[in-house]
């Protein structure tokens, strides 16, 4: 008699950040990560003090492992989103990060159990076969290895929540 496996889908959770979205296209990023996830789901829409006339929304979400990658991939679609999606770790999946903006599209990391980036091998390598010996070089090749301008360009979104009060200094002249 053979011997029928059944595996159960592997429970991941996540967060997603919609760091800045018109306030029309708000209704379509909830129908896409809802799509993505399996189920309907509703944001908490606030403004988003940073690009006036925008929206942000925080959504912790659970479903099967992958499904971080699901969400990422349906909303890059839209260029004029700016938003964060994270996968912590599970048993047999390691976490992941994806941040999109729309001057660098999408980047990908995947994630220890702290939330750190991590490199692989190759990429490092590959780092210092670019930088020889240029510092400078190396330092390019490992930012860019990091994410470095994804989190640079999503800072001021990030902090610009209620719950954390920023001064928004603009450049004059």
């Amino acid at each position: 008699m053979a011997e029928t496996v059944v595996r159960a889908a592997r429970a991941a959770q996540g967060v997603l950040f919609v760091h800045s979205s018109p306030r029309a296209l708000c209704p379509h990023v909830e129908w896409a990560a809802g799509t993505a996830l399996g189920t309907a789901v509703n944001f908490e829409w606030q403004q988003q003090p940073v690009l006036r006339g925008s929206m942000r929304a925080e959504f912790t979400w659970q479903g099967e492992a992958g499904s971080g990658a699901k969400l990422a991939s349906a909303l890059r679609g839209w260029e004029q989103l700016r938003f964060e999606v994270s996968e912590d770790p599970s048993p047999g999946s390691d976490g992941a990060r994806w941040m999109h903006t729309p001057d660098l599209g999408v980047f990908f990391a995947q994630t220890d159990a702290a939330g750190n980036t991590v490199i692989p091998e190759d990429r490092v390598r590959y780092a210092m076969e670019i930088g020889g010996h240029d510092a400078r070089e190396l330092h390019r090749e490992l930012r860019l290895a990091l994410g470095q301008a994804w989190d640079d360009e999503l800072e001021p979104f990030r902090h610009a929540s209620d719950f954390a009060p920023v001064v928004w200094l603009h450049q004059v002249g």
